[in-house]
């Protein structure tokens, strides 16, 4: 069955995309966590960054400079913005398919709760 993220890539859900190409799409979260909350994906389904091969490792550095380039475009780069990748259950991983959170906009306080 194919996830979310498959069904917005293939157009079978609306998504407001920021960047779309052969390998990579970026579009708003449904549900933001932050006044920009952006997800950038991979178009082949990856599920977790445990099974990024070594021939994944250039499409990764390139979600990273679109996440810096979206951030950059949403003049969230000066002041500073979060880039989160969540790994299986104990990581926050909702959905299995490889996914970079691009956050900012407001202060975004410590990255985990300390206990």
């Amino acid at each position: 069955m194919p996830t979310i993220f498959e069904q917005i890539i293939s157009g079978e859900i609306p998504a407001d995309f920021l960047y779309r190409d052969e390998e990579i799409v970026a579009f708003r979260d449904i549900n933001p966590a932050a006044p920009v909350h952006v997800l950038i994906v991979p178009v082949h389904p990856i599920p977790t960054v445990d099974d990024v091969a070594d021939q994944d490792l250039q499409l990764v550095g390139r979600m990273i400079g679109v996440a810096r380039d979206i951030a950059r475009s949403e003049g969230i780069a000066e002041d500073g913005y979060r880039l989160i990748l969540n790994c299986r259950d104990h990581g926050g991983q909702e959905v299995l398919h490889l996914h970079l959170h691009l956050l900012g906009g407001r202060p975004l306080g410590p990255m985990v709760a300390r206990r």
